[in-house]
């Protein structure tokens, strides 16, 4: 036996123990928690929130962004509510048109999500002064404090949230969870004055959260403690490696702190540095800011591949979370000028004024990035086998990796209840990827028995991200193990159906029922087994896989983009998708009810013409420092010294088509200008630019600008690789521009 590869169910040391909340008077929507997991009216559930800021999206979008949420398994709409945003001027709130609280609750709820709303004061979120309006910042006051003048203003605040949501966020309704601040790492008290503070205004609700990581000091029984991590970070200074911190979560660990998030902000806050360890206060592991993308500050400008994104929250599933909270899931642009952090504001980075993209899985033009379908496929395993995992504790394997640097240990764990199990394989980290394991066979050992498998060993490829069943029950029958991916079961008549996905590289062995390994080949057919048939797709439909959420799943395939409402499925870039009906064995191909008078255009568009108007000045070496940190360049140095790019959009552009503008090009920083408007702005970072027109207020008669700034050969901002071999096309800038109809949502049949 390889011991470097076995692995035992460590049982829960006691017996299950309910946490203090939700507090009495405010238990509803048949929540519940314990110090080991979250139940919904007696089930297992692990919720998956994911962060979309409705004041950074068109009002008209955010009805298609929540079912783009709920097609990929998020369960919960996760959002800030920046004060900053609201009440630029003292006794003048607004909430309007795209400030509208009340009705982007409803919204979400209309999608089937819950809410969570995080109600600051102090948000941060890459806002200006961390949320807090210019009046509020700059008044002599001890700000994220209990001091009397501090909690008058917060009171008028959460007042006027109170109001604008009009009892939505009281217990029963949407908002299943409140949180409080963010960030506050010393000051638990403040915390409790916060949460009364927001009762006595109106608001309440089964969950009350805090973050945790840096060893914040958390009040006892009042707050459930979340944690962040990312794969890397745009908050580390120019020049540094790939921090120990972002390193730490692709590892097999217990470990939920996450000392390096928001560490320069905590510094110039005037917070002392990471001091105690994590304490989950007798609730179970829980996630609310697992980095499922980055944005991009000046001086530092990562770029992470969708695999690194799901392996980050892959190998958190493995250590044992009861929640999956990630941060953006949706991307968006500011709702006006001034409002980014600023070194200028005393913050200590400079962000775009108005782009927020983040490299989020729904980016901010409504596009899908590449770690869409992998997050995609974890959420429908969390949704449909959520009620066990609420049960199975984490066990690490017995040879883990001797250090942050060790890249040839295989990266597992187990989720096991003692007598069914998961393992779960996250074998990839950014950047520097680790080794392919040869000679793989596991030895897991649950209730005393050992299952050792697969028949014969198998070597684990580099990325390699695997959820395999051990000893899991399906329909009666027990798959003793099995060499694919749990994606869902479908429930039918007369048995269920179990679906699994292939994992690249790998061969697919099923034991079930005692009865030894047979080898499967990965088809779109079922093979039945006793009381259950399994369908293993092929890897190479991980990308065109969809499972609509739900009670009761359903297993598409399709070339295009999937969402629901209540009266079906809709789906957009392409024409028909394949639904399979586990009674009949058997898939039927859909096609949309209808031909769009604008049907999408080739995945790569239409090519626009783009003429040099101005070029480029000759680059300055840098724009100055705050700190150790470069400051993004001024408006007077754009004015002067940017080149101009006129785009020629194709004729007859319909407004309805939904178009996207794409631009790939090359500099420091870029400007979209419409009718002599700023729409967006992004530093360069060597990725494509997308920007939905609609959303951009492009009409057939408007001027498209592009001002672009060059990229000094001297300058000493950190870019990403992609980006640094492209170098010399960023001292020179370019602009290349096409043109995506995606056309709309159509019905299908």
């Amino acid at each position: 036996m390889n011991a470097a590869l076995r692995i035992e169910h460590t049982p829960w040391p006691h017996p299950e123990r309910p946490a203090s909340l939700p507090a009495p008077g405010e238990r509803a929507r048949g929540l519940s928690v314990t110090d080991r997991a979250l139940y919904r009216h007696g089930e297992g559930w692990v919720p998956v929130s994911g962060e979309v800021h409705y004041s950074r999206l068109p009002r008209e979008r955010w009805g298609e962004r929540m079912r783009q949420l709920r097609a990929a398994g998020v369960s919960v709409a996760s959002t800030y509510a920046f004060w900053n945003h609201h009440v630029a001027e003292r006794g003048r709130p607004r909430f309007d048109e795209h400030l509208d609280l009340g009705a982007f609750v409803d919204e979400a709820a209309a999608a089937g999500l819950d809410v969570m709303l995080r109600i600051g004061p102090w948000a941060h979120g890459e806002s200006r002064n961390g949320g807090f309006p210019d009046w509020v910042q700059d008044m002599a006051i001890t700000h994220r404090s209990d001091d009397p003048a501090y909690l008058e203003l917060v009171t008028e605040w959460f007042g006027q949230l109170a109001s604008a949501l009009d009892g939505r966020a009281r217990p029963g309704g949407a908002v299943v969870g409140i949180q409080l601040e963010n960030e506050l790492y010393d000051r638990p008290d403040h915390l409790v004055t916060l949460q009364r503070l927001a009762r006595e205004a109106g608001m309440s609700a089964p969950l009350w959260t805090a973050t945790a990581w840096g060893g914040a000091q958390l009040p006892e029984r009042e707050v459930l403690p979340v944690f962040g991590g990312y794969a890397d970070g745009f908050w580390v200074d120019p020049g540094a490696p790939w921090d120990p911190t972002f390193r730490a979560h692709f590892f097999p660990s217990h470990d939920w702190d996450d000392p390096g998030v928001g560490a320069d902000v905590r510094a110039s806050q005037g917070f002392a540095a990471a001091g105690a360890a994590a304490d989950l206060h007798g609730f179970p592991p829980a996630t609310c800011e697992l980095g499922s993308g980055m944005a991009t500050a000046y001086h530092r400008r990562p770029v992470l591949a969708g695999r690194d994104v799901a392996a980050l929250a892959h190998a958190k599933i493995g250590n044992g979370s009861a929640w999956q909270g990630y941060y953006m899931f949706v991307g968006g642009r500011n709702p006006g000028p001034g409002l980014q952090e600023t070194i200028d504001t005393g913050y200590p980075n400079d962000m775009p004024e108005l782009g927020y993209d983040f490299h989020a899985p729904i980016g901010q033009s409504g596009d899908l990035a590449e770690s869409a379908p992998l997050l995609r496929a974890q959420h429908a395993f969390l949704t449909a086998f959520g009620e066990r995992l609420a049960r199975m504790r984490s066990s690490l394997p017995d040879v883990r990796a001797t250090s942050l640097d060790d890249r040839g240990t295989l990266r597992w764990a187990l989720r096991s209840d003692g007598e069914q199990g998961v393992v779960v394989i996250s074998h990839h980290q950014p950047f520097e990827q680790v080794a392919d394991v040869a000679g793989v066979r596991l030895h897991v050992v649950q209730a005393g028995i050992e299952t050792t498998f697969p028949s014969h060993p198998v070597t684990i490829p580099a990325g390699t991200l695997a959820r395999w069943p051990v000893g899991l029950t399906v329909g009666g029958t027990r798959i003793d193990w099995a060499t694919a991916s749990l994606v869902t079961v479908l429930d039918a008549a007369p048995r269920p159906t179990l679906v699994l996905i292939e994992d690249d590289g790998i061969s697919v062995e099923i034991s079930a029922g005692g009865r030894g390994a047979a080898t499967i080949e990965p088809r779109h057919e079922p093979v039945g087994l006793d009381g259950v048939d399994v369908v293993v797709l092929p890897a190479d439909d991980a990308s065109r896989l969809w499972v609509r959420p739900g009670s009761h799943p359903e297993l598409w395939l399709t070339d295009g983009e999937l969402s629901w409402d209540a009266d079906g499925a809709l789906l957009r870039g392409a024409s028909q998708a394949r639904r399979y009906d586990p009674s009949t064995r058997t898939w039927t191909t859909v096609t949309v009810t209808a031909v769009s008078a604008t049907p999408p255009t080739a995945p790569e568009g239409e090519p626009a013409a783009v003429e040099l108007d101005r070029a480029a000045a000759a680059p300055l070496a840098d724009h100055g420092f705050g700190g150790p940190r470069h400051r993004a360049p001024s408006d007077e140095t754009f004015a002067e010294r940017a080149a101009r790019y006129r785009i020629r959009l194709p004729d007859a552009l319909d407004p309805g088509a939904d178009a996207v503008l794409d631009l790939d090009w090359a500099g420091d920083v870029g400007r979209v200008v419409v009718d002599g408007r700023i729409v967006d702005d992004r530093f360069w970072d060597g990725t494509r630019w997308s920007l939905s027109l609609r959303d951009a207020g492009v009409i057939p008669t408007s001027e498209v600008v592009v001002e672009v700034l060059a990229l000094s050969p001297a300058s000493t901002v950190t870019l990403a690789s992609g980006a640094q071999a492209r170098r010399a096309h960023a001292a020179a800038t370019t602009v290349r521009a096409s043109v995506r109809r995606r056309g709309p949502w159509q019905r299908l049949a």
